[in-house]
């Protein structure tokens, strides 16, 4: 079924174990706000739609047990939050792509492709550059916002000077209103 609008504000879609057929619609793509996809134990064919990179706040992307085939996008590498992988039971082939959250995946997360190779795989691909996991400096992978240098000495200034503030007024506070609180609560 299509809608001409699509509400953007799921955050898990499990459409498990429904005997859906044909293929992953192009349209998942606009579901940004969904961390939690699966399409488990169905029958979906064709390609895993490299649009589905878009899906930036993805933690979680099950699609086991169906008949997908061709390679696993290079574009999903781009879900840092990626933390559960499962591709197991299809018919994809090629290299597993590799960078970020693809190099913490384990073998489960790949089995029953028979023409998967490449990390962590024990079938390497045949060219030596795709089987080896990337070594990404964290400089290169992504720009950080954690701050560092200077801004650690101004977070720390307003840190101590906050306590400091609140330490003072609070016993402030405390003494003031010491007196009128066992008058009224004495009885």
């Amino acid at each position: 079924m299509e809608y001409q609008k699509i509400i953007k504000t799921f955050y898990a879609v499990d459409l498990s174990s429904n005997m859906f057929r044909g293929k992953i619609p192009e349209s998942i793509k606009t579901l940004t706000g969904l961390q939690l996809l699966n399409l488990s134990n169905n029958e979906l064919s064709g390609v895993i739609p490299p649009s589905m990179g878009n899906l930036i706040r993805l933690e979680s992307l099950d699609l086991s047990s169906n008949k997908l085939s061709r390679r696993i996008p290079q574009e999903l590498v781009q879900l840092n939050f990626l933390e559960f992988l499962n591709v197991s039971n299809n018919n994809l082939i090629g290299p597993i792509p590799q960078g970020r959250q693809f190099n913490t995946f384990s073998n489960d997360s790949y089995m029953g492709n028979q023409a998967l190779c490449g990390y962590p795989l024990s079938m390497k691909c045949v060219d030596a550059k795709v089987s080896e996991p990337s070594k990404v400096s964290f400089e290169e992978d992504t720009e950080s916002d954690f701050p560092d240098g200077v801004d650690w000495v101004v977070i720390l200034i307003g840190f101590v000077s906050g306590l400091m503030v609140a330490l003072v007024w609070g016993d402030h506070v405390t003494r003031r209103y010491y007196k009128w609180f066992l008058q009224r609560f004495r009885k």
